[in-house]
């Protein structure tokens, strides 16, 4: 990269990690702690990526996909996902209408909630997988076919989920195609002492956080093109070539806690949302290049929805993460490329 061309990057950078931590203020005003899953959602806004977050009922997931939406000033929607949503009732309906004067019938698009640049799908598991199924193309092509004409999305637009543990009642697994189109899953867990205290106080009283947005649609397709810009070395690209290869049973490459845990492991999909993602932390933290340290953080949201494990995995009552832990650990980075 030329100096000229750093110095005018590193300019983006300021000013644009600056609006950054701003919306973390603003999301702060409302969700409390939560730390890792806000910068989890944050690479999905960085990258354009779809988020998947997964949490018991009452952990402030919804709350959190909401205040972003305020603090964002992007078109939003919300489906409510129940087992009798059909497709249509996301990517919207034909109908006919008829010229009363000629008696001349056509069909009309009406567009569903999808037409938007930030949706959230809200329980997505508890609609059947035909419905999930439903938010495929607009997932992965950014356009939605009906009628047999292609209807572009607006842009920016990403897809925010969430969904409650699989083990709870009225609950319908996602199917591997659709959680592949997830960048992250992203785990929320219970808030600690401390924050348990400050969400009682913040939600009991008189006053509610004001959000304000902070980032219009311009600065949000800025950002992820100035992401697109973070430079990674051939040596990082290796490495994450070699973690995701690692979690394929089976293969020369596996590790020895992969052929016994592992049923199905990670694609190439995979190995794009690393990059990406670890761009994404590295331009949060001000930083023009990549890291395995960057790769590190972000493996485990992007890793854990992708690696099925098997049933002696089950019986050992082994995770996902587990796993991921593992592939972090045994496949470790060369020294050329940890900087």
């Amino acid at each position: 990269m030329e100096p000229s061309t750093i110095e005018t990057v590193e300019n983006r950078i300021s000013h644009l990690t600056g609006r950054l931590e701003a919306l973390r203020g603003e999301i702060a005003k409302r969700v409390v702690g939560q730390g890792e899953a806000v910068e989890e959602v944050l690479f999905c806004l960085l990258t354009g990526g779809h988020g998947l977050l997964e949490g018991v009922p009452g952990l402030a997931k919804t709350m959190l996909i909401h205040t972003l939406a305020d603090a964002l000033d992007l078109d939003f929607s919300r489906v409510q996902f129940t087992p009798d949503l059909m497709p249509g009732d996301i990517t919207g309906t034909e109908v006919i209408e008829e010229d009363r004067a000629t008696g001349r019938r056509t069909a009309r698009f009406i567009q569903g909630p999808v037409f938007t640049q930030v949706l959230l799908a809200d329980e997505i598991n508890r609609a059947p997988p035909k419905t999930q199924a439903a938010l495929l193309e607009a997932m992965q092509e950014g356009h939605v076919t009906a009628g047999g004409e292609v209807l572009e999305l607006p842009r920016p637009f990403f897809v925010l989920a969430t969904q409650n543990p699989i083990e709870q009642e009225g609950t319908y697994p996602l199917p591997e195609a659709q959680l592949d189109r997830f960048m992250l899953k992203i785990s929320m867990d219970y808030p600690d002492g401390v924050e348990e205290v400050e969400v009682l106080r913040s939600t009991t009283g008189r006053q509610v956080g004001e959000v304000a947005p902070v980032l219009n649609g311009a600065e949000v397709l800025e950002l992820q093109g100035l992401v697109r810009e973070i430079a990674v070395s051939d040596e990082i690209l290796e490495y994450t070539a070699r973690l995701v290869r690692s979690s394929r049973p089976g293969r020369p490459e596996a590790l020895d806690i992969t052929n016994r845990w592992v049923r199905w492991g990670a694609g190439p999909r995979a190995g794009q949302s690393l990059v990406l993602c670890a761009k994404a932390s590295a331009l949060m933290r001000g930083r023009l290049h990549v890291s395995s340290e960057d790769l590190a953080r972000v493996a485990p949201a992007v890793l854990r929805h992708r690696i099925l494990v098997n049933f002696q995995a089950e019986a050992e009552g082994r995770t996902p993460d587990e796993v991921v832990r593992a592939l972090l650990d045994g496949v470790t980075p060369l020294a050329s490329e940890r900087s």
